[in-house]
């Protein structure tokens, strides 16, 4: 499975950024598969956002995650989305997509072993 993180860059306070994850891979299933949203702070743990099922359905990681962001895929599954809103300076960090080419969504980080390589965000005050 291949994961390619974009869409990352310089953002305005209060502002909204969508993410995108391009998914390829060999596999029939590969576009069914779970896909999780990261983030990281140098110096800091890789935080979970949220994941989205094979189904569509959302996991977030943290109860602070909900209203803020959200995750989509188009049809056929080749790209995920993450949608930031209500940027705040704390939400400046590297984005990763991940997948443990399963349908459901597991646990932390360490579980994925598929990464794409991330994006960063930053947000300007």
């Amino acid at each position: 499975v291949q994961l390619q993180a974009y869409g990352g860059g310089l953002a305005q306070l209060g502002g909204s950024l969508r993410l995108s994850c391009a998914v390829s891979g060999s596999s029939r299933f590969t576009l069914n598969y779970a896909i999780a949203w990261f983030r990281q702070v140098p110096g800091k743990e890789r935080e979970g956002v949220l994941c989205l099922s094979g189904s569509d359905e959302i996991t977030y990681y943290a109860d602070s995650m909900k209203g803020q962001f959200t995750g989509s895929r188009d049809i056929p599954g080749k790209t995920m989305y993450l949608q930031i809103n209500s940027l705040k300076p704390e939400d400046t960090a590297v984005y990763y997509c991940a997948t443990d080419s399963r349908f459901t969504c597991i646990g932390g980080p360490s579980e994925y072993k598929f990464w794409g390589q991330g994006t960063l965000v930053t947000v300007s005050s």
